[in-house]
């Protein structure tokens, strides 16, 4: 029986988003047939396995959490943001040569960049919302003359993005997200659908995309729309043939791009232009409620069989 150690927690605003995901990482692998053990980084960064403490310091738990790792036939990670999502748990798995699932270094270096997600998008054709990169330091000079979307440049679930509608909103939503980045994009507004794709690379190398999944929210999708239920998520979304053509070539043309294993989300707003990419997810959301497995069982892959089927992949070594 094939042992895949799941790491969940970090150190981000999405701890607890992330240990949900691990606890459905682990039951959809345990009911897939693999032995299941469990790393999870706490919010002060220290490492516990299966619910132990290893040691009090980050760097001495680690030590410890590498000995598991080495265990492994492979590691799933389902850390969000800095210290996961941005490379860092590949690199770690890549150095101790074990099996990682999902996307690596550059992948999730790159995809967690949102300002150079929209250099690559944008090199190879796909459009982006213009948009003004700053530093924190810079925020005071800073003017508008419309509606932006303010963002920090490598956060997820929404943390610390907000939609100015007015000039004396724009320096609270500066200093919001520079709680969270140096970085930040100003983001021209883009009117359109909000729509969602999901890639997966399965064994052998063959990647194919899911059916799109549009994403109903009252205003801007954000952190507490995500979480509090109010978002309704339909899937397959309803497009016309060209719409849902246009969406999943540009998500695999992406997910090809980045270079990204396993499973990413690709999200994009649908104007009358055709797809605006939004951002790219390479360690997306991976509760059975999230928009990914949602995706996948409407293509008509369950829960468990989606994992199995990542797994195999990292398993056969498929290049990341």
């Amino acid at each position: 029986m094939k042992r895949i150690v799941v790491i969940g927690g970090g150190e981000s605003a999405e701890h607890a988003v992330s240990l949900a995901g691990a606890d459905g990482l682990a039951a959809a692998l345990e009911q897939a047939g693999f032995a299941v053990e469990r790393l999870t980084i706490s919010a002060d960064g220290c490492w516990m396995h299966d619910g132990v403490p290893l040691a009090p310091t980050p760097a001495l738990s680690l030590q410890l959490a590498v000995g598991v790792l080495a265990g492994a036939d492979a590691v799933l990670p389902v850390v969000h943001g800095r210290g996961g999502e941005d490379g860092a748990l590949a690199a770690l798995c890549a150095l101790a040569h074990v099996p990682v699932v999902g996307s690596g270094v550059a992948a999730g270096a790159i995809g967690m960049d949102k300002w150079a997600t929209k250099l690559v998008a944008e090199a190879i054709g796909i459009r982006t919302a213009p948009a003004q990169l700053v530093d924190a330091s810079d925020i005071g000079d800073i003017e508008f003359e419309q509606e932006v979307v303010v963002k920090p440049v490598s956060a997820g679930s929404s943390h610390g993005v907000t939609l100015v509608r007015q000039a004396d909103q724009l320096q609270a939503a500066l200093h919001e997200a520079a709680h969270h980045d140096r970085r930040i994009l100003i983001e021209q507004v883009v009117r359109g659908r909000e729509i969602d794709v999901a890639v997966l690379r399965d064994s052998g190398g063959v990647r194919w995309a899911t059916p799109p999944l549009e994403i109903h929210a009252n205003g801007l999708f954000d952190t507490a729309s995500k979480y509090d239920g109010t978002a309704r998520f339909e899937v397959p979304a309803e497009l016309s043939r060209r719409d849902r053509t246009a969406l999943t070539g540009a998500a695999l043309r992406m997910f090809d791009a980045l270079g990204c294993a396993g499973v990413a989300r690709i999200d994009f707003f649908l104007t009358a232009e055709g797809p605006v990419l939004n951002e790219v997810n390479t360690t997306p959301g991976m509760t059975a409620q999230s928009q990914v497995p949602l995706m996948f069982a409407a293509a008509g892959v369950s829960y468990p069989e989606l994992v199995r089927r990542m797994v195999a992949s990292a398993l056969e070594g498929v290049p990341r």
